[in-house]
C-alpha cells in the first residue's frame, strides 16, 4: 500500500525532528522545509497529501505560502494545515481564507497531533456528489477538471469553497443545515472554529455575487436560482 505523504513547514529544528518522528513511527512518507519558499518546491515535487504548516516563518510567512499553494493547480488535492502557537479566532479565520482545511494549536502532544493528522486525511478524497458537472443559477461545475464557470469565464477555487458550492449546487433550494455542512466538508470528528463556515460562505459571496447563496437564519445556507 502507497505511504501516504506529508510535508512539514517549520523554521525551529527542534519542531521538525520530534513531529518528523512520531508522524515516521506511523509510516507517513515525511518530507520537511524550514522554509516557505522551499515548501512551495518541494510540494510541486512530491505533491503530498498533506502540508502541516507554521504560520509564523522567515522569507515567506505561512499564510502566503498557503496562498500561493491553493493557486498551484497540481496541488488542488492537498490538505493544508497550520500549526501554531497563535490560537486567536482572528488568526485562525485568516488562516482558512488564505485557504487551508484545518488548525492545530501549539503546544500539541504527540498522539493529539498524530490523531488529528489522522482525521484530517480520512477527508482527502471524499465525493460531495458523483455527477461530474452541475449546473444552476448561471454556474456551472466541472468536477473532473476541478473548475467553476461563471458568465463564460472559468476560474479556479480553493478546495474546500468548491466542495461547499458543489454541495449546495447539488441541490438547489434546499436548506443545508450549519451541522450538515460541517460533518460534509470537514468531517463530524474534527473541530473547527464556529466561524469556518461563515468565513467560506464569505468568499463565495465575493466571488460568485451576494444573490446565490442566501442564509437561513438560525438554521444554514440555501443556494438559490431565483
Amino acid at each position: 500500500m502507497k505511504k501516504e505523504k506529508i510535508l512539514l513547514v517549520d523554521d525551529e529544528p527542534d519542531i521538525l525532528e520530534i513531529v518528523s518522528y512520531n508522524l515516521k513511527k506511523e509510516d507517513y512518507d515525511v518530507f520537511t522545509a524550514d522554509n516557505g519558499k522551499d515548501a512551495i518546491k518541494i510540494a510541486q515535487k512530491e505533491k503530498p497529501d498533506l502540508v502541516i504548516l507554521d504560520v509564523m516563518m522567515p522569507e515567506m510567512d505561512g499564510m502566503e505560502t498557503c496562498y500561493q499553494m491553493r493557486n498551484i493547480p497540481e496541488l488542488k488535492e492537498t490538505l493544508i494545515a497550520f500549526l501554531s502557537a497563535r490560537g486567536e479566532d482572528y488568526s485562525q479565520i485568516a488562516g482558512f481564507d488564505a485557504g487551508a482545511d484545518d488548525y492545530i494549536t501549539k503546544p500539541v502532544k504527540p498522539r493529539v497531533l498524530i490523531s488529528k493528522v489522522k482525521a484530517i486525511l480520512r477527508r482527502k478524497g471524499g465525493s460531495i456528489s458523483e455527477e461530474k458537472a452541475i449546473e444552476a443559477g448561471g454556474i456551472s461545475i466541472d468536477r473532473e477538471r476541478y473548475l467553476i464557470s461563471k458568465d463564460g469565464e472559468e476560474f479556479n477555487l480553493p478546495k474546500k469553497e468548491f466542495e461547499l458550492l458543489s454541495l449546495l449546487m447539488s441541490k438547489p433550494g434546499r436548506v443545508y443545515t450549519r451541522e450538515v455542512i460541517m460533518n460534509t466538508i470537514w468531517g463530524g470528528e474534527v473541530v473547527v472554529g464556529d466561524r469556518t463556515i461563515d468565513v467560506h460562505i464569505r468568499k463565495l459571496r465575493e466571488k460568485l455575487g451576494d444573490d446565490l447563496i442566501k442564509t437561513v437564519k438560525g438554521v444554514g445556507y440555501k443556494f438559490e436560482t431565483q
